[in-house]
């Protein structure tokens, strides 16, 4: 399995109905509202996390460095079957980190995809993730493909996000 290349940018969303008017006047492939369940797991480096959702169930493994800006991921993602025993099984052998709940909108373009988030405990998002599978786009075009997308949302410098979900939500229990 070779790893997947991601160009992306998390940002603060107040106006996730202008989002999902952008992406309905530019032709995106929407694909539909998933609720969905990240359980992250204790892992001595990067990050591992089970996905449960009515679209989208995989297992996902990626490193990345933390920035406002966008960022490149490498990840591993295996898909898996809903209800799975996977869970369980991780929770056993490696203990839960911690839990993102969320309700997510996704929609591409292209190989664009982009998320609208509303994540339990934390308010609302919105994620452009430029996407290589094949290994064959390049990390300079995923960057001005995330660029590009950035500028025409009108996302300002002052709402991009640095941190996962996990990482907001665990900084969260410890202020508490």
């Amino acid at each position: 399995m070779s790893p997947i290349t991601i160009v992306e940018i998390k940002a603060r969303c107040t106006q996730a109905q202008s989002v999902l008017d952008y992406l309905c006047t530019h032709g995106a492939d929407l694909r539909g509202i998933d609720h969905q369940t990240d359980t992250y797991f204790q892992v001595p480096h990067g990050r591992l996390k089970l996905r449960e959702g009515r679209i989208e169930n995989a297992l996902i493994y990626y490193e990345r460095v933390e920035q406002e800006s966008a960022k490149q991921s490498h990840v591993l993602l295996t898909k898996t079957p809903s209800d799975s025993a996977l869970k369980a099984q991780l929770t056993q052998a490696l203990g839960v980190l911690v839990v993102v709940k969320k309700r997510r909108e996704i929609a591409f373009i292209d190989n664009v995809k982009f998320h609208i988030d509303s994540v339990e405990g934390l308010g609302h998002f919105v994620e452009i993730e430029a996407i290589d599978t094949e290994g064959t786009i390049g990390q300079e075009q995923l960057l001005t493909q995330c660029q590009s997308f950035q500028a025409e949302l009108g996302i300002q410098p002052h709402d991009l996000v640095a941190k996962s979900y996990s990482d907001l939500l665990l900084a969260q229990a410890n202020r508490a």
